[in-house]
């Protein structure tokens, strides 16, 4: 599968929207490859259909967002994208330590949704910053601290920066020409990054970071 046509798996409770985002995915080139209505499905079908990317609806019947985003990414059977509105902090907070790989708002614009997909599937992230502070705001600086600190001791100077990037949600392209590197060393700094600090997503690595770098 082409990396500029993703395939996609939506999952949330209510038809209408699965439609809704389904009419948008497909009018900008993107493939809905399948739906589910509630969390279990979700991961059955993720592990069926093997997606590019999961576009995941927090509050589900039976098996909710955030215990469906940890068993699909445990899995590795699709990179999850978070849509959330903002009653959801502290599920946000926990879809984030299941290791999503990136949050937008439900009202979000359909350019935004499209590209955060594309993102996502190319192995990064997109984290809509007034999402991203509320649910760091969640977390106690001392568990970041306890969490992070010794693992943030691991990074070099450059990954610092590379993670810097990341918190300030530009994508590999981006901090690519920031840091006057190629994209190819920055993929393997992003990668570097994750395993020195344990993080299952590039937004699980902010997390971890949050109250250091």
């Amino acid at each position: 599968m082409s990396a500029a046509t993703p395939r996609v798996l939506l999952a949330d409770d209510h038809g209408a929207i699965r439609e809704g985002l389904r009419l948008m995915l497909d009018n900008h080139g993107l493939e809905v490859i399948g739906e589910a209505a509630d969390g279990a499905v979700a991961v059955r079908n993720a592990a069926a259909l093997r997606p590019d990317v999961v576009l995941m609806d927090l509050r589900m019947p039976g098996t909710d967002g955030v215990t469906a985003t940890r068993e699909i990414v445990t899995a590795g059977s699709a990179q999850v994208l978070v849509l959330t509105s903002f009653d959801e902090d502290e599920l946000v907070e926990g879809a984030l330590r299941a290791g999503a790989a990136g949050f937008l708002l439900k009202t979000t614009d359909a350019a935004t949704l499209v590209e955060a997909v594309r993102r996502v599937a190319a192995g990064e992230g997109m984290l809509d910053p007034r999402v991203t502070r509320r649910a760091l705001a969640l977390i106690p600086r001392s568990r970041q601290v306890t969490r992070g600190a010794g693992e943030l001791d691991l990074l070099t100077e450059r990954e610092r920066q590379v993670l810097e990037g990341m918190r300030a949600g530009r994508s590999n392209r981006q901090i690519s020409d920031e840091l006057g590197i190629s994209l190819a060393t920055v993929k393997t700094h992003v990668s570097s990054v994750l395993a020195k600090l344990g993080a299952r997503s590039r937004s699980h690595a902010v997390a971890i970071a949050a109250g250091e770098a």
